[in-house]
């Protein structure tokens, strides 16, 4: 009897502990259910300019700053002018110079060919002699070839005035299309040069961006290139903006491939962009099988566990929460599934560790160990 109560005594103090695998109830987006691939990239313009003064000048006007929007034919900057102008005057001073000439030309013609006219008459009555004929005959040719010369002169003239004009256009510097001033390159008194080809002088004035035409540009695998099409749904994330998922499709596909990474280059245009959204911008993203639905609530991150972790007791679904080496069994509300994990919508919280398939011996306050 001694013996079998200490046996007793013994037995009694033993507690199995199960084993047991947790996972832990987490945010998840509709997305997750539907992904093929994710990709990593940057948001770039795809309009995007480095604007450039077509002369060479000191800059004597700087008209915007960076963030500054501006629209096509806006007056960015403008460079000193004073040399360009004078040579304008000088143009302009030539042409009315030509035209003068012109004006005698034609003058000389018409009495030319008024005389020519006389003597012709006099000449066929037999009352001139052939000699002063001849004469009348050579000064109009003379007068006719001098207009054609004052007027090719005119024309000259006139052209070398468009040269002037267009010189002192291009000391304006103007906004080729509608966007945002990115970058400041040039200061008052700096001296711009075209392609920045002199030393010590600025190339280009301001960089300019269509804010429009920002997408994601990624490289994707050659692999996995396969899994992209056109017009494919995406959504986007940015790692500035991370409370905020973008939808977005394939609109681009580069066809050619870079040989040294192995991968080809895929560009995403956004749906819903915002004014959060710059170039450069580093992103993420998740190419969809299918277009998510466009309901608010269908696509907010929702609290999901996965889908063994559910089992059910007294016919309510249940999940065996771990708390310390114990677990506590809650009864849940379930919603949708995405993929292999199953929304939860009353009963966890995010962080909560919940066993994964719990035996059917599992109960509130059962002792556990995790699994190794």
């Amino acid at each position: 009897m001694i013996i079998l109560a200490a046996f007793f005594v013994f037995g009694g103090g033993v507690s199995s502990t199960d084993q047991v695998e947790t996972a832990t109830a987490s945010i998840t987006y509709p997305s997750q259910a539907n992904t093929v691939l994710t990709a990593s990239g940057y948001v770039v313009a795809q309009r995007k300019a480095a604007v450039a003064s077509k002369g060479t000048g000191r800059l004597e006007y700087l008209a915007v700053i960076e963030g500054d929007r501006v629209t096509k034919g806006t007056i960015l900057g403008r460079i000193e002018d004073s040399d360009v102008q004078a040579a304008l005057g000088q143009a302009k001073a030539g042409l009315a110079v030509a035209k003068a000439v012109l004006d005698q030309s034609q003058a000389e013609l018409d009495d030319a060919k008024s005389n020519f006219r006389r003597q012709k008459s006099l000449f066929d009555q037999g009352l001139v002699s052939k000699a002063e004929f001849d004469v009348a005959n050579a000064r109009y040719k003379r007068a006719v070839a001098q207009v054609t010369s004052s007027k090719a002169s005119v024309t000259f003239a006139k052209a070398g005035v468009r040269s002037a004009e267009v010189q002192v256009e291009n000391t304006i510097i103007r906004a080729p299309f509608d966007g945002t001033v990115l970058t400041k390159s040039a200061d008052v008194g700096e001296v711009i040069t075209p392609f920045g080809a002199a030393a010590g002088s600025r190339g280009a004035l301001v960089t300019l961006a269509d804010m429009s035409s920002l997408e994601v540009e990624a490289d994707v695998s050659e692999s996995n290139i396969e899994k992209i099409t056109i017009n494919q749904p995406c959504e986007i994330t940015l790692d500035a903006i991370a409370e905020k998922r973008y939808r977005g499709f394939v609109h681009k596909i580069v066809p050619t491939a870079d040989r040294a990474k192995a991968t080809v280059l895929t560009k995403v245009q956004f749906e819903n962009r915002d004014d959060r959204v710059l170039p450069e911008m580093s992103a993420k993203i998740i190419f969809l099988s299918k277009e998510l639905e466009k309901n608010a609530e269908n696509s907010s991150p929702k609290i999901s566990v996965p889908l063994s972790a559910v089992t059910s007791r007294n016919g309510k679904k249940v999940v065996f929460i771990l708390r310390g080496e114990r677990v506590t069994e809650v009864p849940i509300v379930t919603g949708d599934l995405m993929g292999s994990s199953v929304e939860v919508q009353q009963g966890l919280s995010v962080g909560d560790k919940v066993v994964i398939h719990p035996s059917e011996k599992l109960s509130s306050g059962s002792k556990v160990a995790l699994a190794k």
